[in-house]
């Protein structure tokens, strides 16, 4: 129903939105009688982890991926722990409200958010469904006036979703904790996503690059030549004899020609037919003249935005769609996550207008281009990504600054060259030919080509040109122009030059070129790729190189058990099948429960007909796996390559070596790998210590260099005389062994002493060694207290300690150098607050619509943060200090409010709790009765840490977005 004008006057309407941004914005634009408040995303899903599991589910077989299984896949849902205060705070306003708007996004994530709003909050009073495309004044009043119902299609689709990508990733993800390593996850579009960037490795590494030659000859046409009319023009030969001369694309990734009918020429014939043709008489055999026609690229939608963004302004998928976050918030453009690339009829006057004011009426079609076209299992009811507004504003009329200007400037150009006319001109194809004349090669006939494009009317290209995945490719405003020849003109070669090339592996996926990928495989939801590709780069299953992500060896070891083990579930054509049974489901066509139970328990009636197999099954027998086999790669001449608990490994025998941690897989050759096992470790003897009679090493270990000093061996006790029956006791173990391992246990620690950031293990020496033995160094005491002063290094830095009062020290030389004078000196300044002085502000925001208080940007010790004095939130990963607004600032500090204060334990409340001290011996009773039972509850005490260790490796599951 419409709000009623009674409403409008005397009620109050409670409006929901997500964000605290949008919130804010929204408000402005609607004004008294209204209630605008956020949810701040998702204020429920299934439990994360055993923890959040609800007491009366607890102990069920199935209660870890709370979803019943068993009783047609009902989910468990339960409010976030961080969501509780603001649920609290928005019941709290329904109590007062007489109307309650759901104003979340409208897609299949935005009407789920709406339903659990609904499920939780139990109005009682009239409810209304608000959707909107743009966040502006009238966008906004019109979606008040016209509410719908909620789509009850949508929540469906999104819960089976979510169903479905639980299963998964909390049914596969625990097999790759036991063969591969802890805190891995898997996906449904992620594992697929990280196996697309594994087999382009595979590629890389089985490629054999291939060689061949041509020549470039410069042509002179003998005229003086124009800008117009140029005087020479590059040619490339292209025939020989009348026989194709190979190129790159005529070689398979073997390194062989895949045609036998071309020639491949070699350095000494390439180098020898340019001697024969030196003195050739060349002439222009033909010239091919063809219109050129280039229509403008549709407006943007969320991968193509995503993709363009990468290309021109180097951003990745997460930080775009960050930025893009925040123009729609604060109403500068429509909404960002589209798959449809219409536009309105408003956004078309709008555009076609500023064609008309920036360029002039010739550049504006007579009608209106229209962009209908929508790809596959594509987001509901949004219209392109664009400016928002029934006007376009110009990018120096926004007020934009930094990345958000940067953004808007990309689509503000493309929406409006969307609306412009094509750009046309002529492309011209020129052919030499000469014959050989050298006394090597006479007679050979060689023909050379030479194209050009000449654009006689920019149209939309004068507006915006699209970039380019491959860095060497021509973009569409390039103009080659060739000079003015015709058929039978002679030419003269004023250069010939033998070129030698050679073929290039397939290039690696960067960002765009990935989400293009999964795109152009119909696999996954375009909206959700930006953190599809964020997943697989936190998880470690690639990393960057320049732009290209390059896959990890635990990428190839978690690749290789999928294909191995979960095969139907990372292949690509099930997977884009997967994505049309679920988008089957949000259209009705078929029942969500039915499915579900056929991809979890599989369906032995109709084998050949349903493309879903039993997970259950695929999970319960994990027998066949070799956890040894999985994280092992052969690289040859008896090295293989180990994945393991801290990182891949080369081994040879008993050699071993680190393979370090950005080396792109497919350079790991076999040179490369003895390279590694014969690199010194670094380790290496400094010295006998003179007083001690101990030698002193240097080693690089797991946290960074440093020197010991190596103890002799502890010498053993003598043993015990043997049993009677010189047999050994039961269950015992060799005596000299245990009184080995005791005597080293209980005996002298080795000094040990981390080298200063100005050492390196190249040139440490022993008095080094020595002097960093000495620390922490007592440099006196205090005249008045009598407390000890030391001089020591810690994880941050050189600092002098007093009891608990530390102060830092300027350089690692003071440690050795400060006297007591100076110590004392430096306790008589006031402490700063932390382990420095209190840094000014890096930016200044402005008072905080909440608080009131002034919101400033600091540098703290974990990165620069926002804060008003009370509220402290650390900025995110696309966020930089000299481009955040001031209602970004706002917006974090508010989603921080509404997590609500961190939960402390203090070492007081501790210490609190702690038994008296009488209470030592019954303690030691206990304990010895315990190691009495240890032995019969052994198999208990391992069950429950596994157990323990199930649900701690749940939480790090990562759900598919």
């Amino acid at each position: 129903m419409s709000p009623s004008s009674e409403t409008a006057r005397d009620g109050l309407r409670l409006v929901i939105v997500e964000s605290p941004a949008k919130a804010k914005t929204i408000k402005g634009y609607l004004g008294p009688g209204y209630v605008v408040e956020a949810s701040v995303g998702h204020i429920r899903d299934l439990p994360n982890g055993a923890a959040e599991v609800p007491a009366e589910y607890a102990g069920k077989p199935w209660a870890r991926l709370g979803v019943d299984v068993d009783a047609d896949f009902e989910p468990i849902y339960v409010v976030n722990a961080d969501k509780k205060a603001q649920v609290a705070k928005l019941k709290k306003l329904l109590k007062d409200a007489d109307e309650l708007f759901l104003a979340t996004d409208e897609d299949r994530e935005g009407e789920a958010i709406a339903w659990h709003l609904l499920e939780v909050l139990r109005p009682k009073v009239p409810v209304h469904r608000m959707v909107f495309h743009e966040i502006t004044k009238d966008a906004i009043r019109t979606a008040v006036n016209n509410p719908r119902e909620l789509n009850q299609r949508l929540v469906d689709a999104q819960e089976t979703r979510r169903i479905l990508d639980r299963l998964y990733g909390y049914e596969v993800s625990p097999v790759l904790w036991k063969k591969v390593g802890p805190r891995l996850s898997a996906g449904r579009v992620q594992s697929v996503a990280t196996r697309l960037v594994v087999e382009r490795e595979r590629e890389r590494r089985a490629f054999t690059s291939a060689s061949y030659w041509d020549l470039l000859g410069v042509f002179g046409t003998g005229r003086p030549g124009d800008p117009t009319d140029p005087s020479t023009m590059n040619a490339r030969l292209v025939s020989l004899d009348g026989k194709r001369v190979a190129s790159g694309r005529d070689f398979g990734p073997d390194g062989k020609l895949k045609n036998a009918g071309v020639l491949q020429l070699e350095e000494a014939g390439a180098r020898a037919l340019s001697a024969a043709l030196e003195s050739a008489a060349f002439s222009v055999r033909a010239v091919e003249r063809k219109p050129y026609r280039r229509s403008p690229y549709a407006p943007f939608r969320t991968t193509t935005l995503q993709q363009e963004a990468s290309r021109k302004l180097g951003y990745g998928a997460k930080r775009t769609m960050q930025v893009a976050q925040k123009l729609y918030e604060n109403g500068h453009i429509t909404y960002m996550r589209t798959d449809s690339t219409t536009l309105s009829d408003t956004a078309v006057t709008a555009a076609r207008a500023q064609v008309r004011d920036l360029y002039g009426a010739e550049y504006l079609p007579d009608a209106p281009r229209v962009y209908a076209g929508k790809v596959k299992n594509a987001q509901e009811a949004h219209e392109a990504i664009r400016p928002s507004g029934e006007s376009f504003r110009t990018p120096a009329e926004t007020g934009l600054s930094g990345d958000e200007f940067r953004l808007y400037e990309l689509i503000w150009m493309r929406t409006v060259a969307s609306q412009m006319k094509d750009a046309i001109g002529q492309s011209v194809t020129v052919r030499i030919g000469g014959i050989a004349q050298g006394a090597d090669l006479p007679g050979r006939d060689a023909e050379f080509t030479a194209s050009g494009k000449i654009i006689t009317f920019h149209g939309f290209l004068k507006a915006y040109v699209e970039g380019s995945d491959d860095p060497d490719a021509e973009l569409d405003d390039r103009e080659r122009r060739l000079p003015m020849v015709t058929e039978g003109d002679a030419l003269s070669a004023d250069q010939l030059t033998p070129e030698g090339h050679a073929t290039k592996p397939p290039a690696r996926y960067t960002e765009a070129s990935l989400i293009k990928e999964l795109e152009d495989r119909e696999i996954g939801r375009p909206s959700t790729f930006a953190s599809i590709v964020g997943t697989i780069l936190d998880r470690g299953y690639t990393f960057k190189k320049g732009t290209a992500l390059v896959p990890s060896f635990l990428a190839f070891a978690v690749v290789g058990l999928l294909e191995g083990h979960f095969a139907t579930l990372v292949d690509y054509d099930f997977t884009a099948k997967m994505e049309d049974d679920l988008d089957r489901i949000a259209r009705g066509e078929t029942e969500a429960v039915p499915w579900l139970r056929r991809f979890y328990f599989g369906d032995e009636s109709r084998p050949d007909e349903d493309h879903l197999g039993g997970l259950k099954a695929l999970v319960t027998d994990l027998s066949s796996i070799d956890a040894r086999e999985v994280n092992s790669f052969p690289v040859g001449e008896g090295i293989v390559l180990r994945v393991g608990r801290y990182g891949p490994y080369v081994e040879r025998g008993d050699r071993r070596a680190d393979v370090p941690d950005d080396l792109p897989p497919d350079e790991l050759t076999v040179a490369k790998a003895e390279e590694l096992l014969d690199k010194p470790s670094g380790d290496h003897e400094l010295g006998v210590d003179p007083v001690s009679g101990h030698m002193i090493v240097a080693k690089d270990g797991r946290y960074g260099p440093y020197v010991t000093e190596v103890l002799p061996e502890p010498e053993a006790p003598a043993a015990p005389a043997p049993a009677a029956d010189g047999a050994k006791a039961d269950g015992a173990k060799p005596a000299k062994k245990t009184a080995k391992k005791a005597a080293a246990k209980n005996g002298p620690k080795p000094r040990t002493a981390s080298l200063f950031k100005s050492m390196s293990l190249d040139t440490v020496t022993l008095d080094d060694a020595l002097r960093l033995f000495t620390l922490p160094r007592v440099v006196g005491k205090h005249p008045e207290t009598g407390t000890e002063i030391t001089a020591q290094n810690g994880r941050y830095g050189p600092y002098l300690k007093m009891d608990t009062d530390s102060r830092s020290l300027e350089s690692e030389d003071q440690l050795f150098t400060v006297t007591l004078e100076e110590a004392l000196a430096i306790y008589a300044q006031p402490k700063a607050r932390g382990r420095a002085a209190a840094k000014p502000p890096l930016k200044e925001l402005g008072s905080d619509p909440v608080s009131g208080k002034a919101v400033t940007v600091k540098d703290g010790r974990f990165g620069p943060y926002v804060t008003d004095g009370e509220t402290n939130a650390t900025l995110r990963a696309g966020d930089a200090v000299d481009t955040i607004t001031p209602e970004r600032g706002y917006e974090l500090l508010a989603e921080k409010r509404a997590k609500g204060p961190a939960k402390k334990t203090t070492k007081k409340a501790a210490a609190k709790k702690a038994p008296a001290k009488k209470a030592t011996a019954t303690k030691t009773a206990a304990k010895k009765t315990a190691a009495k039972k240890s032995a019969a509850d052994g198999k208990t005490t391992k069950a429950a840490a596994a157990k323990a260790t199930a649900n701690a490796g749940a939480n790090n599951a990562a759900d598919e977005a």
